[in-house]
């Protein structure tokens, strides 16, 4: 039993395409890896902005209710020496 020339070519031709599927497959692999980590670290990043942030607006002075109780404290205090006078 022989091997035609033409069996042959063709064997090493489905054989170099398997390795260049293989080829592929695996730099896809390592793409798709080095995505997935991307994205987990960026998922850390954002709950770690987030909590920060929370601790911020949490920690924050109320402002406007700060200026509208000095508002009404001037307005006692002008009330008040405008009538002791």
């Amino acid at each position: 039993m022989t091997t035609h020339p033409e069996h042959a070519a063709r064997a090493a031709e489905l054989a170099e395409l398997r390795r260049s599927l293989d080829v592929g497959v695996v730099r896809i692999d390592g793409h798709l890896a080095l995505l997935t980590q991307r994205s987990d670290q960026a998922e850390r990043d954002i709950s770690e902005v987030t909590q920060r942030v929370r601790a911020l607006e949490h920690g924050r002075w109320p402002l406007p209710s700060l200026a509208a109780l000095t508002g009404l404290a001037g307005l006692a205090v002008a009330v008040w020496q405008a009538a002791g006078r």
